[in-house]
Parts: structure tokens; sequence; C-alpha cells
């Protein structure tokens, strides 16, 4: 019955989202920086520390075990990093790209 913890799936999800709408709408012939892409990587960490602050959050409201919680965060680093990790090898637009899946 202690299903708390499941809450930060949405945030897996949720997560990459803006990243690949801003590679859609915006060539990356333009300027450095643009405005796209900063509001997306401005999305992108809300919704990580987020990810990372609601199971603090369940913990001391007492919904979950302090455990549970490290748990979580552990478990938040790792999915997190492998994302990230996906999008630094398949982000380029070479031949080897992501985009052709």
């Amino acid at each position: 019955s202690q299903y708390w913890p499941l809450f930060v799936l949405f945030f897996y999800i949720l997560s990459p989202l803006p990243s690949c709408v801003a590679r859609r709408l915006v060539d990356d012939t333009e300027a450095a920086s643009n405005a796209c892409k900063e509001l997306a990587m401005f999305l992108t960490t809300g919704i990580v520390v987020s990810a990372f602050g609601l199971p603090i959050v369940f913990a001391r409201a007492q919904l979950i075990y302090w455990g549970a919680c490290a748990l979580v965060l552990t478990g938040n680093t790792v999915i997190f990093a492998t994302i990230l990790g996906f999008f630094l090898v398949f982000g380029s637009n070479d031949d080897f790209s992501w985009q052709q899946w």
C-alpha cells in the first residue's frame, strides 16, 4: 500500500519532452543560444529538480520512510544519468542519430 514513490515515474516521462520538442522546432545551424532551447532547458531543469524534491517532501510528511526516499533518490540519479547519456550520444545531427529511429 506504499505507492507514493511511484509518482516520480511521471517526471521520468516528462523530462525528455521539452528537449525533444525544442530539437524538432529549432535548427542547429542557428546561433548557439536561442529562446526555444533556453526554455526547454529551464523546463527540463524544473522537472528534474521536482523529481528529486517530491520524495523528500513525502518523507518529511511521513508518507514514506526515509529509507524509501533514499532509494528513490538513488534511482532518480541513475535514471536521469541514463536519459542525459542518451541525449549526449544520440543528440547530434550526424549519421548515427536517434532521429533515424
